[in-house]
Parts: structure tokens; sequence; C-alpha cells
């Protein structure tokens, strides 16, 4: 089956494209039969030269039972030799199988999340007076010991001048 198809040139980064009518099973940019055209993607979209096509020989081509690729086809619609219509993929968009496991994870655990009671904070339980007596005396000492060892700090920081006058 004969195709017509582009087939790319050009150096990295800089594509080129010949439109060329080639065998179905050759290379992409393999053997063809002949150059019908070039394609360059980089010049403006109206710019005369991004596409020049021979419409004689392409014309010819299509009379014999050569197939254009859909990018082709495109083109030769735009030139009035050939009629494309744009394909119809309505599940594109539709996500895989196994995106579609996890977006169901996802809705149930905060389906569980959203059903399940919040914990309440409990407040904590008042100690008897009994038991709170010695935490007192510890709490009352702990800040007396800090001011002693704050104290000795300053003492040795400024010299004998604080054990002068303490």
């Amino acid at each position: 089956m004969l195709k017509i198809r582009l087939a790319r040139g050009g150096a990295k980064k800089r594509p080129y494209y010949s439109v060329v009518v080639a065998d179905s099973h050759s290379p992409r940019d393999g053997r063809f039969i002949e150059k019908v055209g070039t394609y360059n993607p980089l010049l403006k979209k109206d710019d005369p030269q991004r596409i020049t096509l021979k419409t004689e020989r392409i014309s010819e081509w299509l009379g014999k039972g050569a197939q254009p690729t859909d990018r082709v086809a495109r083109f030769l619609s735009a030139q009035g030799l050939a009629k494309w219509t744009p394909g119809s993929n309505p599940k594109k968009g539709e996500p895989h199988a196994k995106a579609k496991e996890r977006a169901e994870a996802r809705a149930e655990r905060a389906a569980q999340a959203a059903a399940a009671p919040e914990p309440a904070e409990e407040a904590p339980a008042e100690e008897s007076p009994v038991e709170a007596a010695p935490d007192e005396a510890s709490a009352e000492e702990a800040p007396a010991a800090a001011a002693e060892v704050a104290a000795a700090e300053a003492a040795q920081d400024e010299g004998g001048e604080a054990a002068a006058e303490g």
C-alpha cells in the first residue's frame, strides 16, 4: 500500500519535513518513491513557504490509490485535494483503570473520615489536694533553684562584684 506521508529531516531541535510517497512498510525516513512537497513547522502559519506541495503529482498518486496520513490529509484538504475530518475520540481524556482505582480509594477514605466521629479531647482529671501538695512544693523549689543558678552565673560573669554585694 502506498502512503503520502512526512519524512523528517533537519537538525536536532530544528525539524524540517519532506512530503513523500512511500511504501507503507518502508521506514519513516527511509526509502521513498517520490518527494512531492515540503513542510517547515518553524515558519509562521501564514508564511507561504511553510507548506509547499506539487499538487499535480499528488493528485496523480491519489488517483493511483495512495493514502495520505492524517497530518498530510490536513495539508491536502487546505489545498482542496483530499477530504479530511477530525477524528472523534470521546475516551481520550478518560482516566485508565489504575487511576480510577486510586480515585475510588481516595473517595472511600474521605467518606470514612467524614463518617467517623472526631474524638473529643478529654479534660485532665483534677488531682486530689493530698497528691497536689508534694508537686506544689517541688514547683516552688524549682524556680528558686533556677534563680540561684542564674545568680551564680551572673556573679561569675561580673567577676567578684555580684558576690561582694550579695
